[in-house]
């Protein structure tokens, strides 16, 4: 995972993530890893519009951040 994470902050990638909260609720988030530590990962969240803190082992899965664009009618 750090890997990865890594070159997503060093790239300024936008990535997904599956978080379990506070409250034990999965989520969904749009992210861009700021900054890494041993237990947490700084990131801008697209979906609250600040910068969050995510715990590691909270992170349930993740991957790029994709846009799907729609099909256009023939």
């Amino acid at each position: 995972m750090e890997r990865y994470l890594i070159e997503a902050m060093e790239g300024q990638a936008k990535i997904m993530i599956f978080y379990l909260d506070g409250k034990n609720r999965i989520t969904q988030r749009i992210i861009r890893v700021i900054k890494l530590t041993d237990h947490y990962l700084l990131a801008y969240c697209y979906y609250r519009k600040q910068i969050r803190a995510f715990k590691f082992d909270h992170i349930l899965s993740y991957g790029p951040a994709k846009r799907y664009q729609a099909k256009k009618a023939i």
